[in-house]
């Protein structure tokens, strides 16, 4: 077969041999270029972008701004006139704007690849309590989702788990890495907990009867649970109890409390149950009566990562439009929040768009902003590193030619994390690319 096909070869007209090689040439880098972009280096000389509008993230905006960093930290943030450094590499980025990498909170990111293929699935624990599980050790860097996010302006992600009561801890990542331990930001900065649904009153049936029973059966677990935890943090001891020794940090502030509920009643029983339980810090995911129990929240300084943006109302009565709104309504009453995307893990990178529907129904721009990134980073615990444009800071930042929460005019032209410039494609692109060629051949 090696003698024929060499054969066949030799008998070929040159320029087919030269259209056969320039094709498997193309057809290679084609496939090359369609992979996970190798992580770029890091960054080895000092850079400056001058000349866009600077969006800090704290409400701040600049024009003809300047942002210097060096050796992957910001040193100068302000107005072009204003800066004196000197040997930088500068790029002109007028006309455009710069922003801070966006952040992600509550995403299964590289923990679920695709929905049908079990194998590429690894976001729950088998078990109801799972305090111990550290989902970023599942972490996939080499995620095809991953590029699609930082083109988009999405440079940070929590990685959370999920099912069961207690589903175990997340922590925070950049996204571009060739592991999970470069890519750490913070480390298991949580514990979920996956508050148990409430039932209707009214109903009687042995049904119910038993639900209601099970419920209880598993506060009262949880409830004992977290009373050995607290008791453990205090006692000496030979052996380590790994799921004990995971919860202790709930009771002295080093980690956060992650409640997901939606219905009021059942935001308020988490908050009060993990209250007198001595947890510190609660923050509620989900959130959809948020507004209802606000004067609550304020009065209890508890967080929200508000999930439902896009989605419809959770009672009949509601006005359709509630969703949208629900974030300026949060801002009005003076509730610290921030934004998910909690719907497919593949519409993630639509993240900076949730932002922009809330600006359309009453939030103000840079106060949307801030909920995709200085919020973000407040509340999980993050805010010293990112989130903002400040000296001091990493240098994790987007350039886009447009307004970055508006899908006609993003368009991410350079991004920075940690001060390393990276490789913007990704496989949409790609296949974008490939077939517009395609339907353009017959024009």
């Amino acid at each position: 077969m090696q003698n024929t096909e060499n054969s066949l070869v030799q008998t070929m007209p040159r320029k087919m041999k030269r259209a056969a090689a320039l094709a498997a040439t193309l057809l290679v880098s084609a496939a090359a270029w369609a992979q996970v972009p190798v992580p770029a280096t890091k960054q080895a000389k000092p850079t400056v972008l001058t000349g866009a509008t600077l969006h800090v993230g704290n409400g701040q905006v600049i024009e003809q701004a300047a942002v210097a960093f060096e050796n992957g930290k910001i040193t100068y943030a302000g107005p072009a006139s204003g800066y004196k450094g000197s040997g930088a590499e500068s790029i002109n980025v007028a006309g455009k704007h710069i922003y801070p990498g966006l952040i992600l909170p509550n995403s299964q990111l590289g923990l679920n690849e695709i929905e049908s293929v079990r194998a590429t699935l690894d976001q729950q624990e088998v078990g109801l309590f799972n305090p111990n599980v550290r989902s970023v050790v599942a972490y996939n860097t080499d995620s095809d989702i991953v590029p699609t996010l930082r083109s988009n302006g999405v440079l940070l992600a929590q990685i959370t788990p999920t099912g069961g009561v207690i589903s175990g801890s997340s922590s925070v990542v950049q996204l571009d890495a060739w592991n999970w331990e470069d890519a750490l930001v913070r480390a298991d900065g949580g514990l979920h907990l996956r508050w148990p649904a409430m039932l209707q009153t009214g109903d009687n049936s042995p049904a119910a009867a038993q639900r209601r029973q099970a419920r209880q059966t598993g506060l009262t677990e949880l409830e004992t649970l977290l009373a050995d935890a607290a008791s453990y943090k205090n006692q000496s001891r030979d052996k380590e109890n790994l799921k004990l020794s995971s919860l202790t940090g709930l009771f002295d502030g080093s980690k956060r409390l992650f409640l997901h509920a939606n219905y009021g009643k059942e935001i308020v029983e988490g908050i009060r149950f993990a209250q007198k339980a001595g947890v510190k810090n609660i923050v509620v995911v989900g959130g959809g009566d948020a507004l209802v129990v606000a004067d609550f929240l304020k009065e209890n300084n508890i967080p929200v990562i508000y999930s439902g943006v896009h989605a419809l109302p959770g009672r009949a009565g509601d006005d359709v439009y509630l969703p949208y709104k629900m974030p300026g309504l949060l801002q009005q009453a003076g509730i610290l929040f921030c934004l998910d995307y909690d719907a497919s893990l593949h519409g993630t990178r639509n993240l900076p768009f949730i932002a922009g529907t809330a600006v359309a129904f009453g939030l103000g721009k840079e106060q949307a902003l801030s909920s995709v990134t200085l919020n973000a980073a407040k509340i999980l615990g993050v805010e010293d590193k990112v989130g903002s444009l400040e000296v001091g800071k990493d240098a994790t930042l987007v350039v886009s030619d447009g307004d970055l929460l508006d899908m006609r005019t993003n368009k991410v032209g350079h991004a920075f994390i940690q001060g390393r410039k990276l490789n913007l494609t990704d496989k949409q692109q790609y296949l974008y690319e490939k077939f517009n060629g395609k339907y353009q051949e017959g024009k």
